[in-house]
């Protein structure tokens, strides 16, 4: 059996199911089947409209975003499929504190839940910098089944991987 990265630290019996289904063939129609609706954010203008709905339904006293974008070379680096960073650059003299989230492009054409989990992931960064706790509860508050579609993200990616082979 290959090893399956997107997987990595899940229970044994969770693993042979996925490698069940990737050998039957089984696991891109499943969740297609699950998730078939593709999300009409095409364009960075329209992402940056998506997460700003979402900060201010769930975050609204939070800092202001500056700017949203999808970025090509994201998944390339440390697999990371999205970033929240802040950026501070002298303005006169005053130091401007910008935040930046940038989701990878891999999402463009991905299922609206899997867009909106990792979305909901980097707004939770704006309060918790750290995976805890308390930032799971803020992506749960967000999407109250952020667990499951983290799964099946993973499960999504692993079909883009094993599919490309």
């Amino acid at each position: 059996m290959q090893p399956l990265k997107y997987l990595v630290g899940y229970p044994p019996h969770i693993l042979e199911k996925v490698h069940a289904l990737i050998a039957q063939d089984r696991l891109g129609p499943m969740l297609a089947n699950k998730y078939g609706q593709v999300h009409a954010v095409r364009n960075d203008g329209q992402l940056y409209d998506y997460v700003q709905a979402l900060k201010d339904r769930h975050l609204r006293k939070s800092v202001p975003l500056g700017k949203v974008l999808y970025d090509g070379k994201l998944q390339v680096m440390k697999h990371a499929l999205g970033t929240h960073t802040a950026i501070s650059r002298v303005h006169g003299g005053k130091l401007k504190a910008s935040r930046e989230i940038r989701i990878a492009s891999v999402f463009r054409d991905a299922p609206a839940e899997f867009l909106k989990m990792i979305v909901v992931h980097e707004l939770a960064h704006l309060k918790e910098a750290e995976h805890n706790k308390a930032f799971y509860q803020l992506c749960t508050h967000m999407a109250p089944d952020y667990h499951q579609l983290e799964f099946d993200l993973r499960l999504y990616l692993t079909q883009l991987e094993v599919g490309a082979d």
